[in-house]
């Protein structure tokens, strides 16, 4: 939350101490020993966290005198001074930030600050560029600051906009998030039997979404609140994490369905075959006959003849029935087969995909 600026820092001011005569008006140029012997402004940067004047080879520092007393005063500085910038839009966030002048000793009754041209005052070259942001514009400002102990002092203010740059994050951040979501829909088409395949695939998106937010707080102040990036990470995570738990629940039910099945077809399965104490009877015999034949003896049961022939009646008679519930029992097993996706996965497909679309465009629209 800092900003480092070099800059030329030029005062004027009349001494008519400084006065002489001169036939062509022709000013003197002096170098920074002299300004050790002469009255100069105590200008310093509020909130600035370390500045220094250049003294590559000499001090950067330059003294003009007309003949009527104006002087002119330069010097070259770079200064860091702190801003407050809000990251609640971040990275689609415009910041202002401002280096204030003021003079540290001298009240306002003593010494009157100001812009001599306003915002003209302030000469900026077009060849400047940030790589992280745009310079939009700079203004300039004056006003009167209070201290309770010294009183009021002039301060002026060099303001500038900056606009952050959003394909740096969009290549970094925003991109590979959205391929992580969309790759944990792959799972949807996968057969739900591939448990290996579904497993790993939800892991590795749950992970690498993990490391995209880790890698984008690193780089980032320790603020208290919500950015806009952490909103849409920790959306696209969600959405990943979600789609395990899917699948976690498709398994679930997948086994669920798989067991009653099983149980259905153990209660429907049927055994021909007659013992020789007993009669097994299939699925197709009422209760009241196998009541009937319950009490029979060794002795009191048919001849094999007869038995077949009795056999042969009774599944002639109970042929449309037979015929029926074979159709039934096929048209499940077929269906059974056919159905190699869970109704949940279907569903996904859709759901999914749109609800993340729709949460892109509610985004997109706030922050942009």
């Amino acid at each position: 939350m800092d900003f480092t600026m070099t800059l030329y820092l030029r005062h004027y001011w009349k001494d008519e101490r400084l006065s002489f005569p001169s036939t062509t008006n022709k000013s003197m140029t002096f170098d920074g020993r002299l300004v050790k012997k002469i009255w100069v402004p105590d200008v310093f940067f509020v909130h600035s966290k370390r500045s220094f004047i250049h003294d590559t080879t000499t001090d950067n520092i330059m003294l003009r005198v007309f003949p009527d007393g104006h002087v002119l005063y330069s010097m070259r500085i770079t200064v860091t001074a702190m801003c407050n910038m809000d990251f609640s839009r971040f990275p689609l966030d415009t910041q202002t930030c401002s280096l204030e002048l003021e003079s540290y000793a001298y009240t306002d009754e003593d010494l009157m600050l100001y812009w001599k041209n306003g915002n003209e005052s302030l000469k900026t070259d077009e060849k400047i560029s940030l790589s992280q942001f745009l310079i939009q514009k700079f203004h300039t400002t004056s006003r009167l600051a209070f201290y309770s102990s010294t009183g009021w002092y002039n301060r002026l203010y060099i303001n500038f906009t900056l606009r952050r740059h959003i394909f740096f994050f969009l290549l970094q951040t925003y991109f590979p998030a959205t391929l992580m979501v969309m790759l944990s829909w792959v799972s949807f088409w996968i057969d739900r039997r591939a448990v290996p395949a579904r497993v790993s695939l939800g892991i590795t998106t749950v992970l690498t979404m993990s490391t995209i937010i880790t890698g984008v707080n690193a780089s980032m102040p320790r603020v208290s609140y919500i950015k806009a990036v952490d909103i849409y990470l920790w959306v696209s995570f969600v959405f990943v994490f979600l789609s395990v738990l899917e699948y976690a629940a498709v398994n679930y039910l997948t086994t669920v369905q798989e067991r009653k099945e099983r149980k259905l077809r153990e209660r429907f399965s049927c055994s021909c075959g007659l013992p020789h104490t007993t009669m097994m009877l299939d699925g197709n015999y009422s209760e009241s006959d196998a009541n009937s034949l319950a009490g029979y003896t060794r002795s009191q049961t048919v001849t094999e003849e007869e038995k077949q022939e009795k056999i042969m009646v009774h599944l002639a008679m109970s042929n449309e029935s037979n015929s029926s519930r074979k159709r039934r029992l096929g048209s499940h097993v077929g269906q059974r087969i056919m159905q190699n996706t869970h109704a949940i996965d279907k569903y996904s497909r859709l759901i999914f995909p749109g609800t993340y679309i729709l949460f892109n465009l509610i985004y997109w629209s706030v922050f942009s």
